[in-house]
């Protein structure tokens, strides 16, 4: 692990402790991670969840996103999502520790910056369409008249703008990710990223990973689930594997998507040769 930083400002969440129910059979109290888990604490601005499919981390991350109350970026309120039910309950089972409550903050999956991406295209659309209308209706009108017609719509294109870029179907998703990201960060947050890598490019994970930084050095923490050796190279952050039960810190090197990464690079021939045989 890379050595914590000293100036780190202090975390807001600052501990999270699971009291087990008597019936633990059944999901979500069957995951893997749970299994001896009384709680982790936070000391690090940036803590970050590794471990298999399967191992429990995303369950665990939206429950604690329900715990705490975050909004969802790019769905339905997570209080209200129909998928997460088993992970409210479990959410009923954690007990938090706050060294000073913020209400700033976000919960973003990877499936969600998707279905907001498709939310903006069609709400473009709309307004695009209704402008088309009125124009079409109002023809006989003065200008003026027109104008204060579309005038709700041409502002909300022009938020959109502003907030996405003027054209979000020609960005890459990793451009209109780290712009929907950076519009939403705010000084002294509490963020719950799943899984960010799955929209960005290695270029633009060295872009989030700065502005990461940047979000840190104003008061922000980080909670983020990840499979990429990228982001858990991050300076100063805690890493906690939900391999292996139960939930314990580890360090950079001894991560398994590291040693593999490492090893694939120095020798692809050598991985690729178990897939792909010469005879084929």
């Amino acid at each position: 692990m890379a050595p914590r930083g000293a100036d780190l400002p202090p975390v807001q969440l600052a501990a999270v402790r699971y009291e087990a129910p008597e019936e633990v059979h059944a999901f979500p109290f069957s995951v893997p991670a749970l299994r001896g888990f009384a709680g982790i604490d936070l000391e690090a601005s940036v803590t970050l969840l590794v471990g298999e499919n399967g191992t429990g981390k995303s369950t665990f991350l939206e429950s604690l996103a329900l715990a705490v109350d975050l909004p969802a970026v790019g769905s339905t309120r997570l209080s209200a999502d129909p998928t997460l039910e088993a992970q409210r309950r479990l959410a009923r089972h954690f007990r938090l520790s706050w060294r000073r409550r913020t209400h700033r903050g976000f919960f973003l999956r990877a499936e969600d910056f998707f279905g907001f991406q498709r939310q903006i295209a069609r709400a473009r659309a709309d307004h695009e369409s209704e402008m088309a209308r009125i124009d079409r209706e109002m023809a006989g009108a003065s200008g003026y008249a027109r104008s204060l017609a579309m005038g709700p719509h041409r502002a909300s294109l022009t938020d959109m703008s502003r907030r996405y870029g003027d054209n979000p179907d020609a960005a890459s998703h990793g451009e209109a990710f780290l712009r929907l990201f950076g519009s939403r960060l705010a000084p002294d947050g509490l963020f719950f990223l799943d899984e960010p890598e799955a929209a960005l490019s290695p270029q633009s994970q060295l872009g989030f990973l700065a502005m990461v930084k940047d979000a840190v050095a104003s008061g922000s923490q980080f909670v983020i689930a990840t499979h990429s050796p990228m982001l858990m190279a991050i300076p100063g952050a805690e890493i906690l594997s939900f391999d292996d039960p139960p939930v314990r810190p580890v360090t950079y090197d001894e991560l398994e998507p590291v040693r593999l990464m490492r090893d694939f690079l120095q020798a692809p021939e050598r991985f690729l040769r178990l897939i792909w045989s010469e005879d084929e």
